[in-house]
Formats: structure tokens, sequence, C-alpha cells
């Protein structure tokens, strides 16, 4: 759907460390579930508010964890 793909384009676009906050009418649980299958170990999730009404969600970036100890940038982090 349109809406997950600007969630994982906006999510690429972060810097290691920085982060982007989800508002939603509904608990992003399935969003929740893509990330970590498609994204494991390389950001956090933190919910600032869980309903009723609204959810607000903290996405952030982890740091790369590559081999050699440091990033090249061409994958852009990932």
């Amino acid at each position: 759907n349109d809406r997950r793909a600007l969630h994982f384009s906006t999510f690429s676009q972060l810097a290691s460390g920085e982060a982007m906050e989800l508002i939603n009418d509904h608990d992003p649980k399935t969003l929740h579930a893509q990330f970590e299958l498609e994204l494991p170990g390389k950001f956090s999730w933190v919910y600032l508010t869980q309903g009723p009404d609204i959810w607000r969600v903290t996405i952030t970036r982890q740091a790369s964890s590559h081999a050699n100890g440091g990033c090249c940038g061409g994958c852009g982090g990932a």
C-alpha cells in the first residue's frame, strides 16, 4: 500500500540515530511486524500514545553494524 511504501521510504532516508514519528488512528502493529520482518535489528519502536483514538510511535534508525566497523554509505546504512 502507498502509505507503507511512504513509511519505509521515509525511514530509509533517516541517518543513524534519527527518528520519525508516526501518528495513526489505530494501532500500527502490522506495520511494526513488517519492520521486524524487513529490517530486523535496524530500528527501535517506542509507543508514545496507545489509543484509544490516537497512536503515536517513534521509530528510530539504529546504528549500522557493518563487519568492517564503518559505513561506506552505499547502502544508505541499511
